[in-house]
């Protein structure tokens, strides 16, 4: 996993004991505030009734009514205490759920962006070096006196490749541990070496092996079929002789493992009857740089490029095969609906109080529904399509929703308050016209409590009417 994958920086995560242990801390401390504040007031209303048992009637009946409110609203605050409890840990889950969703998804991109610009196998281009004595001079003093001197130097060229003729063949290992899959490469390469030079008959053909390899194996020089050594150990370079207007061929081949991408780098040359052929055995395959290939075969899972280039081309960029990746879109989608789902929950319970009655075990009961809903949306969107999950979860959703109502017009009512608050929220922010579809659904809330309230369309069944 990427370093960069990491959690939204300042959201609670309980997944971490420090920030649980602090969260518990603060919950215990609020809890033990409202609990003294709510006792101390009704022993304050109970002592001022106590102090004036014996006043006049129209004190008591103050008194009387005071107490009386304090009760009532003690029994609605209720619902909105229990709302609360159940509010508080649906936030920490809905974060916690948050920060994972984003650390898996911030680790699936790396994963992708380490097979298209992570570890690779390139292949450098060869290069036939000579030297050449280059007279130069400078100006000296001697004896107070400026002095010209010339001398001889030593200048290193190269020698353009006159014809590259090469294939690659491509395996690809995708069971390796720590790793998103290496390659294995077969390579063979013949150039074509023109000496054009007219006293220049001393060269060094240098071809040295891939870069980013974990192994090589079977890496061999050969000059017209005669197998060459190189002058020093680990030095890839092979001093040859020829002669002002001859020509000559190299073969390089090898068996290379590393990477999951392998490409060619010119290093600067100029590309001259230039042809590549890379064959991957695997699927998918596509060509790397955009450097677009000439030709294109498939057969079956395996994918043939071939790159040609007739006379002096100039490639900047190495290009050649990697393996291709369904591209991640929407990021961050299901990290947006998981901060916004408290404030879609307490809108689908404000709907479904002001629609039909709510007791605490109804309430208790669709609330854990909700969370459930979007713990398992969560982690489904990780197998299939968000909108495709939300889908069949909202059909589970409505389904259990219909044992709200005690009747069938309960019922329905409360599926009506479901996809208005709850189903058509959360699938607009899964899809690209999210205020779109928040706008319908709240028009839709609006129409439904002018119906139920105003007009006197629908009307509940008079036993659903008691709480």
């Amino acid at each position: 996993m990427s370093s960069s994958a990491q959690g939204i920086p300042g959201l609670p995560d309980l997944t971490h004991p420090i920030e649980l242990v602090q969260f518990g801390t603060q919950a215990l401390k609020a809890s033990l505030l409202l609990v003294f504040l709510v006792v101390a007031l009704g022993v304050a209303i109970a002592l001022i009734s106590f102090s004036l048992r014996l006043s006049k009637p129209e004190q008591v009946i103050f008194i009387g009514e005071w107490a009386v409110g304090y009760s009532q609203l003690l029994r609605g605050l209720q619902h909105l205490t229990l709302v609360l409890i159940l509010l508080i840990p649906g936030f920490f889950l809905c974060s916690t759920l948050s920060n994972r969703y984003h650390h898996w998804e911030q680790g699936k991109v790396a994963q992708v962006a380490q097979t298209v610009a992570g570890e690779r196998l390139e292949q450098f281009a060869p290069q036939v070096r000579y030297s050449i004595q280059e007279p130069y001079s400078y100006n000296t003093q001697i004896n107070g006196k400026i002095v010209k001197v010339n001398q001889t130097r030593e200048i290193t060229r190269f020698l353009m490749l006159a014809g590259s003729q090469i294939q690659v063949k491509l395996d690809q290992s995708v069971d390796v541990p720590g790793r998103s899959s290496i390659y294995q490469a077969n390579y063979t390469a013949d150039y074509k070496v023109i000496n054009q030079l007219k006293d220049i008959n001393n060269f060094f053909f240098e071809a040295p092996p891939p870069n980013g390899y974990t192994l090589l194996a079977s890496y061999k020089v050969e000059r017209d079929g005669t197998r060459l050594q190189p002058t020093n150990a680990g030095n890839y370079s092979f001093p040859f002789r020829l002669q002002p207007g001859e020509e000559t061929t190299f073969r390089v081949t090898y068996q290379a493992q590393g990477g999951p991408r392998w490409v060619y780098s010119a290093t600067g040359q100029l590309l001259s009857n230039f042809r590549l052929t890379a064959i991957a055995n695997f699927a998918p395959a596509d060509f790397a740089s955009g450097i677009v290939p000439n030709e294109i075969k498939v057969d079956g899972r395996s994918t043939q490029f071939t790159w040609k280039f007739d006379d002096n081309v100039s490639v900047k960029n190495p290009f050649g095969v990697f393996t291709n990746t369904e591209p991640i879109r929407h990021t961050g989608v299901i990290v947006r609906l998981l901060l916004l789902a408290p404030a879609i929950f307490l809108w689908w319970i404000l709907l479904l109080y002001l629609s039909l009655p709510m007791s605490f075990k109804n309430i208790a009961i669709a609330a854990s529904i909700f969370f459930a809903c979007l713990l398992t949306l969560t982690y489904l969107a990780r197998v299939i399509n968000a909108q495709l999950a939300w889908t069949l979860i909202s059909i589970i959703l409505l389904f259990l929703t219909w044992g709200l109502g005690a009747s069938r017009s309960a019922s329905l009512a409360a599926i009506i308050c479901t996809i208005a608050g709850a189903v058509l929220p959360v699938f607009g922010l899964l899809i690209p016209f999210s205020g779109l579809t928040l706008s319908l659904a709240g028009l839709l809330c609006a129409v439904w409590l002018a119906v139920r309230h105003w007009y006197g369309w629908y009307s509940l069944h008079p036993k659903d009417q008691r709480l």
